[in-house]
């Protein structure tokens, strides 16, 4: 592995995604992606006596699932990267402490799906590792009960908020054979943190999208390419308020994203006209995660899509620091995949 510039990583080995899974809950499993999970349960309660539990179930299933579609048993399985939004990450710590492997514990709020797939592909780019699992996960219902207010409590939004996306996403990252099997991961650019001064939790879409142009104007300066390389580039979860602001903003630096098709995770898990209750769109450490490793590895799969870069992000403030009046740090971080050949 090499540094482009001065927050890309370019992957020598080119390591590969040889499985990966997408759970989910039953809001997203009435979405346009649905048929691109491999799970959908029919409740948020998810056979479980409280939320926290419910989203360990999620990680615990979509971990168990990716390595069946990695065709590699839990034995081989070396490390484990992962992190998601409850307090002290335990919805990944938990699901690691029944994987039973050497664990890295990380946290970009919703950016951590590219984050620990980052982390992940570095350790097995290296040869730290033949196989590595990255994952990440969010609940609805935990979430709204630990950053805003319990849904049982029923308080009325704003336009602007974001709805969590009930849902886990693993992938299991193996060393490259040579043999075409997987997309390959080719670069990770780390974004920075970037903070307007924003503190409306509600508004995660507007306090994230300068992060987003940043690390996306980053690659682009650090690799050498534009956005015409890639057949898709995705955001993590600006949805309908980011999303028209990072355009905006990419624009205004001269980045030609016209050349490509430009979209947002958080636009694209959830039917906006007909799934009213979403308000904005998606939001949430799943939202990238599972239209990643569910929705857009098929199309990578089918032939349809053969170099994408995912730009996940993440609003890094707590319930601390919101109620200590703390503006909004946010970053995203970026991975781009590419076919290893045919079938790929």
């Amino acid at each position: 592995m090499k540094q482009l510039g001065s927050q890309t990583w370019q992957y020598e080995n080119r390591p590969v995604i040889l499985g990966s899974s997408a759970v989910v809950g039953p809001e997203e499993g009435e979405g346009p992606l649905a048929s691109d999970f491999d799970f959908i349960y029919d409740s948020l309660e998810m056979g479980e006596k409280t939320w926290e539990k419910a989203e360990r179930a999620l990680f615990t299933k979509a971990s168990v699932l990716a390595l069946e579609n990695a065709g590699i048993v839990q034995e081989q399985l070396e490390f484990f990267v992962g992190g998601d939004l409850m307090n002290q990450i335990i919805s990944s710590s938990f699901a690691a402490r029944k994987l039973g492997v050497p664990y890295l514990g990380v946290f970009g709020a919703c950016s951590t799906s590219m984050e620990s797939l980052a982390i992940a592909s570095m350790i097995v780019d290296s040869g730290g590792s033949k196989y590595a699992l990255a994952g990440t996960s969010s609940h609805n219902c935990t979430v709204e009960k630990q950053f805003r207010y319990p849904t049982e409590y029923g308080s009325q939004k704003p336009p602007t908020a974001q709805y969590t996306v009930s849902g886990s996403g693993c992938a299991i990252v193996g060393q490259n054979d040579g043999s075409g099997k997987g997309p390959q991961v080719v670069y990770a650019t780390i974004g920075r943190i970037v903070d307007l001064g924003l503190s409306d939790p509600f508004n995660m879409g507007q306090a994230m999208a300068p992060a987003a142009a940043d690390t996306i104007a980053a690659h682009f300066r650090d690799t050498g390419l534009s956005p015409g390389y890639y057949d898709l580039i995705v955001t993590g979860d600006l949805a309908s308020v980011g999303f028209p602001i990072v355009k905006t903003l990419l624009a205004d630096e001269g980045i030609p994203m016209e050349e490509t098709r430009f979209d947002d995770c958080g636009l694209l898990i959830y039917n906006l006209d007909q799934q009213k209750y979403v308000i904005a769109g998606g939001s949430g450490c799943g939202c990238s995660a599972v239209v990643t490793y569910g929705h857009i590895l098929k199309r990578m799969k089918k032939g349809e899509l053969k170099r994408v870069l995912i730009v996940a992000t993440g609003a890094l403030l707590s319930p601390l620091s919101y109620q200590q009046g703390e503006s909004i740090p946010c970053v995203a971080h970026a991975v781009a995949l590419e076919s290893g050949g045919e079938g790929a």
